[in-house]
């Protein structure tokens, strides 16, 4: 029996002793608020909202790079272009006469003798607007370039042609002359794509 009670005995002070220092312990600050956090549900919560907010931010800074690259090109645009003005034409590679067949008006600077430039040269010549302007025999232009695969064109003395000139004239007008209305020796270059469509 003395056994068993000094058992009992050394237990009660053992209990004793924990509860005492149980109440001795004090948890840090904000130790609660950390294990909350840490828990199973709060990460999930915070799982939820994370996907959410990186959306949020990938969005944003995807559309700040796309302007800062349109603000970069058109800055690099607008510095291309001053201080410099871009040519209104490409300079003339010759020059050519204009060539009346009909001998009578190569003298004459009437409206009856006056031949006119095309505005579209794959259009067929005498069409309804597509007179660019006049010009007469003798005439001197000056010739951007020359396409190969324009309607055809005989002038009055049978000679045909599919060449076709984009021709300036000291007036500054500008338009098509075609190939049998010249009798060019001159080696001129080939319109490029833009230019072939020119009106």
């Amino acid at each position: 029996m003395g056994g068993k009670a000094s058992h009992e005995d050394v237990a009660a002070a053992l209990r004793d002793r924990l509860r005492a220092a149980d109440e001795r312990i004090v948890p840090p600050p904000g130790l609660w608020e950390r294990v909350q956090a840490s828990s199973p549900a709060a990460s999930d919560r915070s799982r939820q909202r994370r996907p959410r907010w990186r959306s949020v931010h990938t969005v944003l800074s995807a559309a700040a790079v796309v302007a800062a690259i349109a603000v970069i090109a058109l800055g690099a645009s607008w510095l291309g272009r001053s201080g410099r003005s871009s040519p209104a034409r490409p300079a003339p590679s010759a020059t050519l006469t204009v060539y009346n067949a009909e001998a009578p008006c190569q003298p004459l600077r009437t409206m009856e003798c006056a031949l006119h430039l095309a505005r579209n040269p794959y259009a067929p010549y005498s069409a309804a607007g597509n007179s660019a302007g006049k010009v007469w025999h003798g005439d001197r232009l000056a010739a951007t370039c020359v396409i190969a695969d324009g309607t055809l064109i005989q002038d009055e003395s049978g000679i045909t042609s599919t060449r076709w000139y984009l021709v300036s004239t000291a007036a500054g007008i500008r338009g098509w002359l075609p190939g049998v209305r010249t009798r060019n020796s001159t080696e001129i270059r080939t319109c490029t794509a833009a230019e072939a469509r020119s009106r």
